[in-house]
């Protein structure tokens, strides 16, 4: 029986919902320079975590599952949570006027 692997899972069926938001953006909103680049993105983790199972040396794992200090993840991970405020108070103040 094969070893489940978590990251493994969680970083495909990400990949998927991309693969999934990618087409629903191109199809109904016409939109293809943004959603490009999302696909890429959004579709690299899961590739950089499969090569990382493959990984010969700890240093070509670290390299493919480690790119950001703890610091620098925080920082950025706080950035988008601000924007995502920023932008659901903007929705929803248009919706509400």
């Amino acid at each position: 029986m094969k070893k489940a692997n978590p990251i493994l899972d969680k970083s495909k069926s990400f990949a998927i919902r991309i693969v999934n938001l990618y087409n629903y953006l191109k199809a109904d909103k016409s939109e293809y320079v943004m959603s490009k680049q999302l696909f890429r993105s959004g579709t690299s983790i899961g590739a950089n975590v499969r090569e990382s199972v493959y990984a010969q040396l700890r240093a070509d794992f670290l390299s493919k599952m480690y790119n950001l200090t703890p610091a620098q993840a925080k920082s950025i991970y706080d950035d988008c949570n601000e924007l995502i405020k920023i932008l659901s108070s903007i929705t929803n103040t248009t919706k509400n006027s």
